[in-house]
């Protein structure tokens, strides 16, 4: 089964023909804009939507600062990057909110330079109709330099994909869509000193609404990501360009890797700056390749980053790097955290189209190790995918197996929701491989064992041994007719054994 990715990890800048703006006056009303991205950036059904940001919300970060002003989330697909956004709007999840103002990226005219504020009555999601504060668009518009032009908002996902978390959170705030179209300094600097004036006078929340690098593999993005992380905390937004890699393997492959929403920061800053912002914290940061459907090798970068009031500086505690601990084995916590996550990875998706962030544990959960997840049903086989080799953070590898084994091994039809509750879930995390120096070097029940002839492959967990009551001729005869191999093929001059053994625990120590 291919999964349905309802998402996508980031959007490139399309380039269009700049739209006509109307004279700049009060808004005549307009039909409410229907959402263009529900079932693809984020759940389409509202039970699904609801529970989706539920999930994301009780996996928040905690609330670090106090006094916010203004927040900084990525704006990709739920299942991508709604666990980031979450970490920064439960900064502010507490705070009395009359308005958020939405300042989103131009991803859809390659020609519009100014500043487009929504001019319509509401926003429409599965959640309902976000009212939209006509009178503070106006103001914005009038003040601002901005203008009314709808067309910057038909296609625009930077902005709709933030509504379901403010209906969410602030279900009786009204909202003020914003388009920024390039990052002009000046631009910005004067709809941020609009923005900061006519707040003095609501209970406002600023989101602007940015990813960070596009399609660098994940090294590179954590790299790169981090100096713009700083900038953006350390209310630099004249460094934001320089925060950009240059290397010579990334020219001519279209990649990106500075922050898309440049514009929006700016203005983000600018007016939490005159607002009497002193204080930029990084909450936290992830890239696609960190999810559990993500690809390393081309990923994109998110980060949530909150402006508030108090002590001036800037807090970088969440991007300092973590290294992985090797040297010592998994404890009871860390495998809980394994466990946990596997389920609630198939879960979620089931239910929700999304999957939670791989993240939690110790930093022996960020080891490189092969691993496996192994699904059953009534004691009887459900599923199971591994990977001998590693393949990334454990922690990632797990959660991305989990949905492997739950949607991807051939052998069976794809786990459905109705079986969540039969389902148990075992994870077996490996050594590394080893030649064996030959057959009588294999011991069932203690050794898994991997059988290569050719192009021909197959793998048994050490556990299958045990379970099945194999000596070790039945074993590699087994592992041999896994393969497509004749039995007895083991003892081919070609053939090559190698074997890991595995630490294995299934949900029963969560009981």
């Amino acid at each position: 089964m291919r999964l349905k990715i309802v998402a996508a990890a980031g959007i490139v800048a399309a380039a269009g023909i700049g739209a006509v703006a109307r004279p700049e006056a009060i808004p005549v009303p307009e039909a409410i804009r229907a959402p263009a991205f529900a079932g693809q950036f984020y759940p389409g059904e509202k039970g699904k939507l609801r529970a989706a940001l539920e999930g994301f919300m009780q996996d928040a970060l905690p609330a670090r600062v106090s006094q916010p002003v203004a927040l900084v989330v990525p704006h990709a697909g739920y299942i991508y990057s709604g666990q980031i956004a979450a970490d920064a709007y439960r900064q502010a999840a507490a705070a009395p909110v009359d308005v958020v103002v939405i300042l989103g990226t131009n991803h859809t005219s390659g020609t519009f330079r100014r500043v487009s504020v929504y001019d319509g009555e509401g926003y429409r999601t599965p959640l309902g109709v976000a009212r939209v504060d006509r009178e503070l668009a106006a103001a914005l518009v009038k003040d601002g330099g901005g203008v009314f032009d709808a067309s910057l908002h038909e296609r625009e996902h930077s902005v709709e994909v933030q509504v379901p978390f403010v209906q969410h959170l602030f279900p009786a705030a009204a909202i003020v869509p914003v388009v920024v179209g390039a990052p002009d300094p000046e631009a910005c600097r004067r709809f941020g000193a609009a923005l900061a004036a006519v707040a003095a006078r609501r209970r406002m929340l600023i989101v602007a609404s940015s990813d960070l690098s596009h399609y660098p593999e994940r090294r590179v993005a954590a790299e790169v990501d981090r100096r713009t992380l700083a900038a953006v905390a350390g209310f630099k937004a004249d460094a934001l360009d320089d925060t950009r890699a240059r290397p010579g393997d990334l020219e001519g492959r279209g990649v990106e890797t500075g922050a898309c929403g440049a514009g929006p920061i700016r203005v983000a800053i600018e007016a939490a700056r005159a607002l009497g912002a002193l204080r930029g914290t990084v909450i936290s940061y992830a890239n696609s390749g960190d999810t559990a459907i993500g690809d390393p090798e081309r990923v994109v970068g998110y980060g949530s980053v909150v402006f508030s009031r108090g002590e001036p500086g800037a807090d970088l505690a969440a991007i300092q790097p973590v290294r992985a601990d090797a040297d010592r084995d998994l404890d009871a916590a860390d495998k809980k955290v394994l466990l946990r996550l596997a389920r609630e990875t198939i879960t979620r998706y089931l239910r929700t189209d999304t999957v939670p962030l791989p993240r939690g544990g110790s930093a022996r959960l960020l080891r490189e190790s092969g691993a496996f997840v192994t699904l059953k049903s009534h004691g009887q086989l459900r599923g199971c995918i591994g990977r001998v080799q590693p393949g990334g953070p454990l922690i990632q590898l797990v959660g991305t197996l989990a949905l492997d084994s739950a949607f991807r091994d051939g052998r069976f039809k794809p786990v459905a929701a109705a079986e969540l509750n039969d389902l148990e879930v075992e994870v077996s995390v490996l050594t590394p491989l080893v030649n064996a120096s030959g057959p009588d070097a294999v011991q069932p029940g203690r050794d898994g064992v991997v059988l290569i002839v050719g192009d021909r492959s197959a793998v048994f967990l050490p556990q299958v041994a045990t379970e099945q009551g194999w000596n070790r001729t039945a074993l590699l005869d087994n592992l041999a007719q896994k393969a497509g191999l004749p039995a007895g093929a083991w003892r081919d001059k070609r053939a090559k054994l190698l074997t890991f053994r595995a630490d294995v625990f299934d949900e029963s120590i969560l009981k």
